[in-house]
């Protein structure tokens, strides 16, 4: 193939290509993106959140979803959090959230700043998205972004910092309190 034949794919050119690779891609502009490999920290950070919320969510119509789910943020373009809770109709061969409500994004070093910022940015389009959770790896902190739909402001993003472990995380879209000593469990911190 030549260069002057490459050409931005659909969603679901994407996923058909994406089945027959080994790494995990996300969709950007069109184009496959590869995601970086993450250390056992914050593998064990997916885990507990995914714990967490899974548990939380057994007699919901919701279910948490892994980075193998993928979120459209903009037309065509495919992002791939790092744990999630999607409310929508559940289809079992599918690879997008129906109706993605909460997002978990684990800040990693090569990928920090963009997932702090354009990353979160992306999500906020998400028009069914009510709260986008950053979590930082090296320290107990998590940045929680809520947009309430039932206020006089609504549609309105506020943020929330939550420093240390008795903190919780209250998604108020799912009913859902998840403690930071829970996400952070079987991690220790340098003072």
């Amino acid at each position: 193939m030549s260069l002057l034949e490459i050409r931005a794919s659909t969603p679901a050119e994407f996923f058909a290509w994406q089945e027959s690779q080994d790494e995990r891609y996300e969709l950007v502009n069109g184009f496959p993106l590869l995601q970086p490999r993450a250390p056992m920290g914050h593998n064990l950070l997916v885990v507990n959140i995914l714990g967490g919320i899974g548990q939380r969510l057994r007699r919901s119509p919701c279910r948490a979803f892994t980075a193998n789910i993928g979120v459209e943020t903009l037309p065509g373009q495919i992002r791939r959090p790092d744990a999630g809770i999607d409310c929508g109709i559940f289809d079992p061969d599918g690879y997008l959230a129906a109706k993605p409500i909460v997002v978990f994004e684990v800040l990693s070093p090569s990928t920090r700043d963009f997932d702090r910022l354009r990353k979160v940015d992306e999500y906020k389009q998400v028009s069914t998205m009510r709260h986008i959770v950053v979590v930082e790896p090296k320290r107990p902190q998590v940045l929680v972004w809520s947009r309430n739909m039932a206020s006089e402001s609504a549609g309105k993003w506020t943020a929330e910092e939550m420093i240390g472990l008795e903190r919780v995380i209250r998604l108020d879209a799912v009913a859902l309190e998840l403690p930071l000593a829970e996400i952070y469990d079987r991690l220790s911190f340098d003072d």
